[in-house]
């Protein structure tokens, strides 16, 4: 249909081939085509123009990650309180940002020496201080529950594998954590609904708040993982880690009050129930995902 239209546009005395879209035919008006939207580009690029391009994408022509990630860290609620109020072309979408800050994240997490989210060492063996053998500890795993005859033998090889390379289950963690966050996720926000039923809340909206929530979190671990890490060891990175976890859970509560704007009794005995469940939950996913790591290993 455009090369058809682009025939008839020229039979018809319309404007001369350069003056067209590459894309699809139709006539410009301007740099960027008004039928497609795509950039009137014509010249051969080089390499340095193609970096160029994609150092102004990211920093100029796409400032709005630049406007999103402040008010993200340092405004709790307030750009899930911007979303729903129509403001929305200046901030990032909100999945978009979740994608961006959470690879951004496990990037940065590859790149440090030794730091993995779960670490598989030696247990000590019975007083003699060796570690025990992998045929003894693996063999001694028993799992009864739903499925117990394909996940019990692949537990005991992966439980095998990860003694034999101290740093394999870590890795296979670390690829399952994002999975894992898209059942997570949704699972809180329904129990969402049942803390705000009056007045009626749409799911997506507690969707969109853990959203913009979890992903100040792994933007808060990005900028604060390479410091941890230089001082690993010591009184300041337990301080460190103290700050980060009081920050954390005054963000939610603060979140909490500014979007759904109820008072501060009512808000904070929402945040202590919903702490709970968000315990519980974490801790069943976290298991399920450790079992799935060791099993696909």
């Amino acid at each position: 249909m455009a090369e058809g239209a682009a025939a008839a546009t020229t039979d018809a005395g319309g404007p001369p081939p350069d003056q067209r879209c590459l894309n699809c035919g139709a006539g410009l008006t301007g740099k960027f085509c008004a039928a497609c939207g795509q950039r009137d580009d014509r010249h051969v690029h080089s390499l340095g123009h193609f970096l160029a391009e994609a150092f102004e994408g990211l920093s100029h022509a796409d400032s709005r990650l630049w406007r999103t990630l402040w008010p993200l860290l340092v405004r709790p609620g307030f750009l899930t309180r911007e979303f729903f109020a129509g403001r929305r072309q200046r901030y990032l979408p909100p999945f978009r940002l979740y994608l961006v800050v959470s690879l951004l994240f496990f990037l940065v997490l590859a790149l440090l020496p030794d730091a993995e989210l779960l670490r598989v060492g030696s247990r000590a063996g019975t007083g003699s201080g060796e570690p025990v053998t992998k045929g003894v500890y693996c063999d001694a795993l028993s799992y009864q529950g739903p499925g117990a005859a394909w996940l019990q033998p692949r537990l005991v090889l992966g439980c095998q594998k990860s003694l034999a390379d101290r740093k394999a289950l870590g890795r296979a963690f670390a690829q399952n954590v994002p999975r894992a966050m898209f059942l997570f996720l949704p699972l809180i926000a329904a129990f969402m609904l049942l803390l705000y039923w009056r007045p009626r809340r749409y799911y997506v909206e507690h969707l969109l708040f853990f959203i913009h929530n979890h992903a100040m979190v792994f933007l808060l671990g990005t900028l604060l993982l390479p410091l941890s890490w230089l001082l690993r060891g010591g009184l300041a990175e337990n301080l460190l880690k103290g700050a980060e976890l009081l920050w954390l859970a005054w963000y939610l509560y603060r979140a909490m009050r500014v979007y759904y704007g109820q008072g501060r009794r009512r808000t904070l005995a929402k945040y202590v129930c919903m702490g709970g469940v968000y315990l519980v939950v974490s801790l069943v996913m976290l298991v399920f995902t450790v079992l799935f790591s060791v099993a696909t290993l």
